[in-house]
């Protein structure tokens, strides 16, 4: 990303790749052992989960869409639900996923972290709190909206924060520099309009200052079908349509106070 070097500092190589821990590059798996719903770092999830539906429903399937007359769905995965170790945040989350909130890893003056992994260890969004941001619009790029959705139960001082995927560059354009051209998230500011968009910038405000739910799409961390070598963007936009996207959607926009 072209920026001067107060601004490179502040937003991109220090603070939109090292704090979205889940999107910039291959991680390596959590260590033996993942978080409860208590924030330790030695047990599988174990806060309550939802059994999987038997049998036909024929008026909707498992995100709430109708369903054709006398057709059937498949039994949904159970679901967990995960509160963070302060006791601030909740979200839920597949029981056959994992979370890592490990304690001492905050800087100084707390807040809440925590990285869910899929099953095979591939970690696919970060919730971090008490985080001070700050960003400039040095270049805008071509940008497209894969998915939104307002988050009514994040409204703070009367902003309701949307939760968002989106892309920066095209064909002819690359998009930003030194920063993935596509993330999932929630964010607080106001949403593009026109033809071009500032670099994404994935924060929401939660007191005591901002707070971030979300990751870079990285096809190494997330399932993507299709031909490997197909452009970034193209496998972004085939992303979308999966069921792990579906569910990574559904575990973001369930987040909520604790309570």
């Amino acid at each position: 990303m072209r920026r001067t070097a107060s601004s490179r500092a502040a937003v991109s190589a220090a603070f939109l790749c090292a704090v979205m821990l889940a999107g910039c590059g291959q991680q390596a798996a959590p260590p033996a052992g993942t978080a409860t719903n208590q924030g330790t770092a030695t047990d599988p999830v174990t806060s309550t989960t939802t059994a999987a539906p038997q049998g036909p429903t024929p008026t909707s399937d498992s995100y709430g869409a109708p369903s054709p007359t006398g057709a059937t769905t498949p039994p949904a995965a159970a679901w967990t639900t995960y509160t963070t170790a302060d006791g601030q945040l909740t979200f839920d989350l597949p029981a056959a996923w994992s979370v890592r909130d490990p304690a001492g890893e905050l800087p100084e003056g707390g807040g809440a972290f925590a990285e869910i992994t899929n099953q095979a260890g591939k970690p696919l969004a970060t919730l971090r709190t008490n985080m001070a941001t700050g960003s400039t619009c040095t270049e805008r790029h071509p940008y497209s909206v894969l998915d939104t959705q307002e988050l009514p139960a994040l409204t703070q001082n009367g902003l309701t924060p949307r939760y968002v995927f989106e892309t920066r560059g095209n064909a002819t354009d690359p998009g930003p520099a030194n920063t993935p051209g596509a993330a999932y998230g929630i964010a607080s500011g106001p949403a593009p309009t026109g033809d071009s968009a500032c670099p994404i910038f994935h924060f929401f405000t939660w007191p005591p200052t901002a707070a971030m739910f979300g990751a870079f799409y990285n096809p190494a961390n997330n399932e993507t079908p299709g031909d490997p070598s197909l452009p970034y963007l193209e496998k972004a936009e085939r992303y979308a349509g999966t069921a792990e996207y579906r569910d990574i959607k559904r575990m973001i926009t369930s987040l909520r106070p604790a309570g």
